[in-house]
């Protein structure tokens, strides 16, 4: 699935597309019956045989005060998704991210990966922010 194709489908699917960039999408999910929300990025990415990959992100919490590791623990138990430091306007904030290969994505997985990080990144969001909502 290209990224372009991403997008349509995202679109009819009626997820809300709230950052239109070349290569970003953001999904502004609504969890929870709209209670919480959890923004999602999908980017375009490529390795190094440039063979395309589509990474799916929501950022958790700011870095400063976590716990490497509790952190390093749930990366080795997780099923799906990974734990990593990336830079939100200009603060390191603790993501959680999954790569797939984009000719592996159909309309399926592509939705049920966007719903299990989001579902996952706001359970975490939760524990870390004392039941809050940052993102």
């Amino acid at each position: 699935m290209h990224f372009e194709q991403i997008r349509t489908h995202l679109t009819r699917a009626g997820f809300h597309l709230t950052v239109h960039d070349e290569n970003v999408i953001c999904i502004e999910l609504s969890l929870e019956q709209g209670t919480r929300h959890q923004a999602i990025f999908l980017s375009e990415l490529e390795d190094d045989d440039g063979r395309p990959f589509v990474r799916v992100s929501t950022a958790i919490a700011p870095t400063t005060g976590l716990d490497a590791r509790r952190a390093l623990a749930f990366n080795w138990e997780s099923h799906v998704g990974y734990l990593a430091i990336g830079d939100l306007d200009g603060v390191p904030y603790l993501q959680l991210c999954e790569n797939r290969p984009a000719e592996t994505l159909d309309a399926a997985e592509l939705q049920r990966l966007v719903m299990e990080i989001g579902g996952v990144g706001d359970r975490m969001e939760r524990v870390l922010s004392a039941d809050g909502d940052l993102l």
